[in-house]
């Protein structure tokens, strides 16, 4: 395994649309899967989509409850009108975050690290994981999709902001 280089917000890999994976089962994707993952854990991450290591393949990791999972050649659709507001960084614009509006329930399927069928429901944190690492497969960074950017910011001045504002209270 190793660790990959995380593109960063500029790079061109990461504002074109990732090519479906042919062959889930092909060692080069298990290797991949498993650098990502290990990838991820080190940079604190809780996922990571493979444009971000400079691949072009529709394919994310991310970190759960029970360990780091995979999802190939993702479909997701929303269910039902409720959405929810929350932050968000991004491995690939390291240090800022900013509040963006999401479905606040999905439906997702794919293929697991050992290409059978996955599916399911989720919400909450998983839920804003998926859409977000979708969301490169399709050359989108999350700051296309705010909607106010008073509410984007370097972590530090938002954590001193949050503060001040705690201590006024």
């Amino acid at each position: 395994m190793a660790i990959l280089k995380i593109a960063r917000m500029g790079h061109p890999v990461l504002l074109r649309e990732a090519e479906p994976i042919a062959d889930p089962a092909a060692p080069e994707i298990r290797r991949l899967i498993a650098d990502m993952v290990e990838t991820m854990q080190d940079a604190g991450g809780i996922g990571l989509a493979a444009p971000q290591v400079h691949v072009p393949l529709r394919l994310f990791v991310w970190r759960g409850p029970n360990g780091a999972s995979a999802l190939l050649n993702p479909e997701l659709e929303p269910l039902g009108e409720e959405e929810e507001s929350a932050w968000e960084g991004c491995l690939s614009i390291p240090g800022l975050r900013g509040c963006v509006t999401r479905p606040k329930r999905i439906r997702f399927r794919g293929l697991d690290a050992e290409g059978r069928p996955l599916e399911g429901e989720v919400e909450g944190l998983l839920a804003r994981v998926m859409q977000h690492e979708t969301d490169h497969l399709d050359g989108i960074l999350y700051p296309m999709r705010m909607e106010d950017f008073a509410l984007f910011g370097f972590n530090e001045e938002l954590a001193r902001a949050a503060a001040a504002a705690e201590d006024e209270r």
